[in-house]
């Protein structure tokens, strides 16, 4: 029996999830495993999480978002993109939030998540707050000449980020500022010289137990999550050890409830430092599904209803999961499948129910075993399958 919710045989537990995209799809196995009913309100019909949209609305309306919480025991998400107010009116009216809106609003503005994480002494990126063309050229004057640039909402998947060498590179974004009106700015952090991208993938129930997975290597192409080595090659003692500090305090100084992620610089001397956060289930977890005890949808499900967490091990040495990026221009990815699974048997394929687009994540390849060299062979060369 857990602290909250009374897990009873003749009881339906209902938990809401706002978004209808992969992360909710992958969800359900999870759901229907634990007898739990999932639904889902969705942007729009035909989405990746349809198989579990009871709603179809706008998640920026308050009205339709308190109308599919009326009937469900807590909510969670899909996306963080859900604005401050409509959570607000949620607690307020007494509904479960998990993760709150305390928490969410670090993940939603990366200039106030910068400034949480410095308060907290947690280690960030040199970086400024920058309303104007001059504010910018002073920062990159006094940092190398050239810097990163992101707008503070909305970015993902290298959207709203920019490398820049002088303040003029961008001025669009400062017309927009200043259309905004006052009080609207950038965020510009030094040009990390990093030896590579970590994630470290956390869950924390709302009384207090934590769990982590070993961390992982994140290898990026043009901006977007293309491979996860999990666990990261040589990150066993210290560098396991940092990063697990760091989410354990991200977890507590923000508040945070639910299944999280903490991207990580390793830096060049040999520094970890947090570039961004995720506080949902997320890409560099994917691999949870084929090579941990459990997966990331469990224990997001376990963690919101404050459900003891399960054990986060490796079912194998190595897991490699291998996005499969745009997919077939010819048709969808199902069509594939036969010769993915005749060629590579040990290959576990994620389908995500998306018309296959450029550059739009449509599902991800894992493989586990022995030898790391074998295991990416598998899912890469099983992902290319399904690649024009």
């Amino acid at each position: 029996m857990c602290d909250i919710y009374r897990w009873e045989a003749t009881a339906v537990v209902r938990v809401g999830v706002i978004g209808g995209g992969q992360l909710a799809r992958m969800m359900i196995p999870a759901a229907v495993n634990l007898g739990i009913d999932l639904r889902v309100l969705a942007e729009s019909d035909g989405m990746a999480a349809g198989l579990a949209a009871t709603a179809v609305g706008d998640y920026r309306d308050a009205d339709t978002v308190l109308a599919f919480a009326a009937d469900v025991d807590v909510v969670t998400f899909d996306h963080e993109h859900v604005p401050q107010d409509v959570l607000s009116r949620l607690v307020d009216a007494g509904v479960a939030v998990h993760p709150g809106p305390d928490a969410l609003l670090y993940a939603q503005d990366k200039l106030l998540m910068r400034q949480k994480l410095s308060d907290l002494g947690l280690p960030v990126p040199v970086w400024a707050r920058v309303e104007t063309e001059e504010e910018l050229q002073a920062f990159l004057d006094a940092n190398g000449g050239r810097a990163v640039v992101k707008t503070p909402r909305g970015g993902y998947d290298g959207k709203g980020v920019r490398v820049v060498s002088a303040a003029t590179e961008a001025t669009d974004w400062f017309t927009v500022l200043a259309e905004n009106g006052a009080g609207d700015a950038l965020l510009v952090e030094e040009l990390v010289d990093f030896r590579r991208e970590l994630a470290q993938l956390s869950a924390r129930r709302p009384s207090g137990d934590l769990m982590l997975w070993p961390v992982v290597e994140s290898i990026q192409r043009d901006g977007v999550c293309a491979e996860i080595l999990a666990p990261a090659p040589g990150s066993a003692g210290r560098i396991a050890d940092v990063a697990a500090q760091i989410a354990t305090d991200v977890a507590t100084g923000l508040g945070v409830t639910g299944v999280f992620a903490v991207e990580l610089f390793e830096t060049t001397d040999d520094r970890l430092l947090v570039n961004e956060l995720a506080m949902r289930p997320h890409n560099s977890g994917h691999w949870t599904q084929d090579g941990s005890t459990t997966s990331q949808f469990e224990q997001h499900l376990r963690a919101v209803l404050d459900l003891p967490l399960g054990a986060t091990g490796c079912c194998e040495p190595h897991t490699v999961m291998v996005n499969i990026l745009g997919g077939p221009s010819d048709g969808a990815l199902s069509d594939r499948y036969a010769a993915a699974m005749g060629v590579h048997p040990t290959a576990k394929i994620h389908n995500y129910g998306k018309d296959p687009r450029p550059g739009r994540k449509v599902g991800h390849v894992n493989a586990s075993g022995r030898d790391l060299d074998v295991v990416a062979y598998e899912a890469r060369a099983a992902a290319a399958v399904f690649q024009d």
